[in-house]
């Protein structure tokens, strides 16, 4: 039990840190940017980002499991990356994760820190101050960290 345990822990985490690298620092501006729109440019976009992002996550565990010599099977690692690819993809379409978040009752808290928000933020002279610290923002990256859970879990029972 330990060692599936220790084992499910390493993916995490190795998972984890190329998820912040890929969806911050592989993404292009332009992916970042379109990703959301409708049609096929906005999914050619978040199609590629996710692509950008899953070889990320692909070269980071490849070590991590090379030095700690982990016990993954192939099998378990592309299950494990398709489920958090295809999880990220239905998220960062937008529309999906703001349809979810009108559903649970997140609405509000999806437009925190935007013009839509009743308490959005101002600058000296009342206008809207744009922020990177929006709701819409932590929802999604929460929604992703979720999978990366799921797939680190996949990985290590497989």
């Amino acid at each position: 039990m330990t060692d599936a345990a220790a084992l499910f822990a390493a993916v995490f985490i190795a998972l984890y840190i190329a998820h912040s690298v890929g969806d911050h620092w592989v993404q292009s501006s332009c992916q970042a940017a379109t990703k959301g729109q409708p049609g096929w440019t906005g999914r050619l976009a978040c199609g590629r980002h996710i692509l950008g992002l899953t070889i990320t996550k692909l070269l980071v565990l490849v070590p991590v499991v090379l030095v700690l010599d982990l016990s993954v099977t192939a099998p378990g690692v592309t299950l494990g990356l398709g489920l958090d690819a295809a999880s990220h993809y239905w998220a960062d379409r937008r529309t999906t994760l703001k349809r979810l978040a009108d559903h649970v009752g997140k609405a509000e808290f999806y437009s925190l820190g935007t013009a839509a928000h009743p308490g959005h933020p101002t600058t000296a002279k009342g206008s809207y101050a744009p922020t990177l610290g929006t709701g819409a923002y932590a929802l999604d990256q929460s929604w992703h960290i979720l999978w990366l859970g799921i797939a680190a879990l996949v990985i290590a029972a497989l």
